[in-house]
């Protein structure tokens, strides 16, 4: 009886993307390196970016961010998260998305988004796996 021969298929790991550069930012407007779109608010991951729309999951500056505004970013494997929490730090992170953070092993830096603009940019340009939440008004 012959045997039948077994193919093999080697796949090649997903090629890493870097995490595109915040060109810009001032109130309301905010500018992703190599992307025509100019964002109020914005999710930025390896690869990509689109706007952050609140009405998505129900979003305001109180409570702030949830669990489900970083579902999306957490999922590109991203290792550090940055968070803008706007110009005058209008926007609250509760506790209990940190914890959620922390438990997906996800280090995160919440900040002025200025200031968040800039962290996550040096992150990015040393190759870091970051992404981003950022609200640039209040």
């Amino acid at each position: 009886m012959a045997g039948k021969g077994v193919e093999v298929v080697l796949i090649a790991p997903l090629p890493f993307m870097s995490s595109p550069q915040i060109a810009s930012i001032s109130w309301g407007r905010m500018k992703v390196q190599d992307c025509a779109t100019t964002y109020k608010d914005c999710k930025v991951w390896p690869g990509g970016s689109r706007t952050w729309d609140w009405r998505e999951t129900g979003t305001d500056h109180y409570p702030g961010v949830q669990a489900a505004d970083l579902e999306e970013v957490i999922a590109k494997g991203v290792q550090t998260l940055v968070i803008g929490r706007g110009m005058s730090e209008a926007l609250q992170v509760p506790s209990r998305t940190l914890e959620y953070l922390k438990n997906k092993g996800v280090e995160v830096k919440v900040l002025q988004t200025e200031e968040a603009v800039r962290a996550y940019n040096v992150l990015a340009s040393r190759g870091a796996r970051v992404g981003g939440v950022f609200h640039s008004t209040c």
